[in-house]
């Protein structure tokens, strides 16, 4: 067994790699928060303020862009969860010559760029794309839908991103449930729905809720696909923060949203964990 101590000094070279590369920049970044911007002339010296951070829960523009992240992220983890259960099912426990070309076909779209995989996307949701002209032969439509430069367009275009990674997190889940469980409330009478309701899915819990956490970050940080299939004007605070950086040159209103975009997805970690904490005392 290994001692308290020896197993920090393993994890020591980690953590110091950890933190010179991330959390040093990070901790840089802090003061230019609380800086003051002066348009044309940079950060004004040795003035401090709040504003930056006030701004974003006082500003009508900066709230919208919030509850606008925080509900895609919402909806493309519902999305992700809802379409990759069942897939993760099948491959978990469906037959054994099924599961490793549904595992390449779960695996196969992250081995493309994802510029490639967002340029795919702008062809087939533009108005003159292939999902468009193919409503439109079909007399189903007599205008282009709006699919693109909105809520609709990147959902459908994270959700495809960020699939797999709730495909792989329920497999392992699923997997670990053990069979002798769902085989023992089978003998008892229960039938296939009763055992996945009240064996499989409460067992298969943590799986869900790491994934979901896993989706969700990923979604609230994500700034190319929204960048390409949201526009210029569907702003989310990852676009938002890369415009206050790069095109207005406001470093201070940048770093701060760049702190609270952090401090959010902390926030979903920790109730996470404390609701997993829950689950399991429960189990």
């Amino acid at each position: 067994m290994i001692a308290p101590r020896h197993g920090l000094m393993l994890i020591a070279p980690l953590a110091l790699v950890l933190a010179g590369f991330f959390l040093v920049p990070v901790l840089m970044m802090l003061p230019t928060s609380f800086a003051e911007y002066v348009p044309g002339a940079g950060l004004a010296k040795g003035v401090w303020t709040l504003e930056n951070y006030t701004r974003i829960v006082t500003d009508d523009y900066y709230r919208e862009v919030i509850w606008r992240t925080l509900g895609l992220g919402l909806f493309v983890t519902l999305a992700c969860l809802v379409m990759g259960y069942p897939l993760a099912y099948l491959i978990a426990r469906g037959p054994e010559r099924w599961r490793v070309p549904l595992i390449l076909l779960v695996i196969f779209p992250m081995m493309l760029n994802l510029v490639v995989r967002s340029f795919g996307w702008i062809a087939l949701l533009a108005n003159r794309g292939l999902v468009n002209n193919l409503l439109i032969d079909l007399g189903l439509i007599s205008a282009p839908l709006k699919l693109m430069f909105n809520l609709t367009g990147l959902m459908i275009g994270l959700t495809h991103i960020y699939l797999p990674f709730m495909v792989l997190m329920l497999v392992a889940a699923i997997r670990n449930v053990p069979r002798d469980v769902e085989s023992a409330a089978a003998t008892l009478g229960s039938s296939r729905l009763h055992v996945f309701t009240s064996v499989t899915l409460p067992l298969s819990a943590p799986g869900i809720l790491a994934g979901s956490i896993l989706v969700f970050v990923l979604t609230i940080s994500a700034l190319v696909t929204p960048r390409m299939l949201g526009g210029p004007t569907y702003k989310v605070m990852a676009t938002l923060i890369y415009d206050e950086f790069m095109q207005l040159l406001d470093w201070p209103s940048g770093s701060a949203l760049s702190f609270a975009l952090t401090f959010m997805a902390i926030g979903v970690i920790w109730l996470s964990s404390r609701l997993t904490k829950r689950w399991a005392g429960m189990a």
